[in-house]
C-alpha cells in the first residue's frame, strides 16, 4: 500500500498490530486530523478530544501560533546539538525561567528524560552541597506514582505491570503513601541521607487523585526544615491544566526543582524542561549531562509560542472556571447514578469512578460508547475514566460534552 493511499481505520489498525510493538492498547479509533478541541478519524467522523494527549495539547490541536513558530524555525535551522550555540536557545531560557520564576533551566525532550534529569541533579546536589556520602542519597517518592517508564523510574513504581521482568531495579528510593504528611515526616526524619521528595501535585495516571488541601504546602515546609529538595513533577499538571499555571500554586508552593513537559510545546513537538535556582543547578558542569536534541532551535521556538498562548488566551482561568462547571454538572447526575460514584479533579483535569472492579471492562466499554457518541476519553486503572479536554474549550462546548457523557452513562445504569 502506498503511503499516500487513503486507508480505512481497520487497515491502519492492522498495520500497527503487525509491525508495531504491542506496548499500548488504544481505543479502536484512527485519527487523521485535529483542530482546536476536535479531532477527526480517517473516515471523517468528528470527535471532541477529552484526553488532549494526556494533557500535552492544552492549547488545542494545531494551534496556528505554535504551528507557525515551528514551521518557520524548521525552515531556518532545526538542530545544532549543544556543541555550538544557537540564536534561539538563550532567548528561550530567559523566557521560561522568568515565566516560572527560576534562575536556570536544563532543556530536555520528554517527560521521563526530565524526571531522570531532576533525579540526577538532586543526587549530585546532595553529595556536593548537603554532604551526604556518595552513593547513599535517598529520594522519597509516593506510592501509585507515575513519572515515566525508564528503568530507574519503574524501580520506584508499585505498578507491577510496569515493573515485572524489567529488573534488576535501581536503588535509592523510599516509597510512602501519597497524601500522608505523617508518613512524609517520618521518612524525612528517619535518615540524614534524604536528598529529595519527588511528587505529583495531583496523581494523574493513578486516577486523578487530588491531595487534601494543605498537603503540598506542609510537604514543602517539611522539606525546607530538613534541607530536602521538593521536586514537583508537573509534566501532566503544569502549564494551566489545573486552573493555575502550576498545580502547586494552588497552595502557593514554589518547588526547589520543577519538571515540565507535554503542554510545554502544545503537543506540537517533544519539549521538556527542568527548572531550579543557581545554588542547585550549578552542580551540573560540562560533560556531566546532556541531550543531542535538548534545547534545539525548533523546540525553543515552539515552547515560547506555546507559553505565550497560555498567557494571551487566559487558559488557566478558563480551565478553572470550566472545571468547576464540569464537576458541578456531573455531580448533579452522579447523585442518582448507580454506574458512577464520584467525579474529582482540579481545573480541567478530572476523572469519574465507575462502580465496578478494576478488572472489569465496564469503563473500557463506556469509553468505546463515548467514542461512538463523538467524545474520546480513556480508562486508567480499570474503573476510572480520565477527562482532560484542551483548555481552549468554550462553555458551550463543555456543556455539550457533559451531555454526551451523561447520555452515555445512562446506557450503563443498572
Amino acid at each position: 500500500m502506498s503511503v499516500l493511499q487513503k486507508m480505512s481505520s481497520a487497515e491502519a489498525i492492522a498495520l500497527e498490530d503487525k509491525f508495531g510493538a504491542h506496548n499500548y492498547h488504544p481505543l479502536p479509533v484512527v485519527l487523521s486530523k485535529g483542530k482546536g478541541v476536535f479531532v477527526w478519524d480517517v473516515e471523517g467522523k468528528k470527535y471532541y478530544d477529552f484526553l488532549s494527549a494526556y494533557s500535552a495539547v492544552n492549547q488545542g490541536h494545531c494551534h496556528p501560533k505554535i504551528i507557525d513558530a515551528m514551521t518557520l524555525q524548521a525552515q531556518t535551522l532545526t538542530l545544532t546539538s549543544r556543541a555550538f550555540y544557537n540564536d534561539k536557545l538563550g532567548v528561550y531560557e530567559k523566557y521560561i525561567t522568568e515565566y516560572f520564576g527560576f534562575d536556570k533551566v536544563l532543556p530536555m525532550n520528554t517527560g521521563a528524560e526530565a524526571v531522570e534529569t531532576a533525579l540526577k541533579i538532586c543526587r549530585k546536589w546532595a553529595y556536593e552541597k548537603k554532604g551526604i556520602p556518595e552513593n547513599e542519597a535517598q529520594i522519597i517518592v509516593c506510592e501509585n506514582n507515575f513519572h515515566g517508564r525508564t528503568t530507574t523510574i519503574i524501580s520506584f513504581s508499585n505498578d507491577e505491570n510496569a515493573r515485572k521482568n524489567f529488573g534488576p531495579y535501581t536503588a535509592g528510593f523510599i516509597k510512602i503513601a501519597y497524601n500522608d504528611i505523617d508518613a512524609l515526616e517520618k521518612a524525612i526524619t528517619s535518615s540524614k541521607n534524604i536528598a529529595g521528595f519527588l511528587v505529583e501535585p495531583i496523581q494523574g495516571e493513578a486516577g486523578v487523585y487530588v491531595p487534601d488541601e494543605g498537603y503540598l504546602s506542609k510537604a514543602k515546609a517539611l522539606c525546607e526544615a530538613n534541607n530536602v529538595l521538593f521536586i514537583a513533577d508537573e509534566v501532566q499538571t503544569g502549564v494551566a491544566r489545573t486552573g493555575k499555571l502550576l498545580a502547586v500554586q494552588h497552595e502557593n508552593v514554589q518547588p526547589d526543582i520543577l519538571i515540565l513537559g507535554k503542554a510545554l510545546s502544545g503537543g506540537a513537538y517533544p519539549v521538556s524542561a527542568v527548572l531550579t535556582n543557581d545554588s542547585i543547578m550549578d552542580v551540573i558542569k560540562p560533560g556531566q549531562h546532556g541531550s543531542t536534541f535538548g534545547g534545539n532551535p525548533v523546540a525553543a521556538a515552539v515552547a515560547i509560542a506555546a507559553l505565550e498562548v497560555v498567557k494571551e488566551e487566559n487558559l488557566a482561568s478558563n480551565a478553572e472556571a470550566l472545571g468547576q462547571l464540569f464537576r458541578s454538572e456531573l455531580n448533579k447526575y452522579i447523585a442518582n447514578s448507580s454506574i458512577c460514584s464520584l467525579v474529582r479533579g482540579k481545573g480541567l483535569l478530572n476523572a469519574i469512578v465507575i462502580n465496578d472492579s478494576e478488572e472489569s471492562e465496564t469503563a473500557w466499554n463506556i469509553c468505546v460508547k463515548l467514542a461512538e457518541n463523538g467524545l474520546l476519553a480513556k480508562p486508567t486503572h480499570g474503573n476510572i475514566i480520565r477527562f482532560a479536554p484542551p483548555l481552549v474549550m468554550t462553555e458551550y462546548q463543555l456543556l455539550d460534552c457533559v451531555g454526551i457523557i451523561i447520555n452515555t452513562l445512562k446506557d450503563f445504569e443498572k
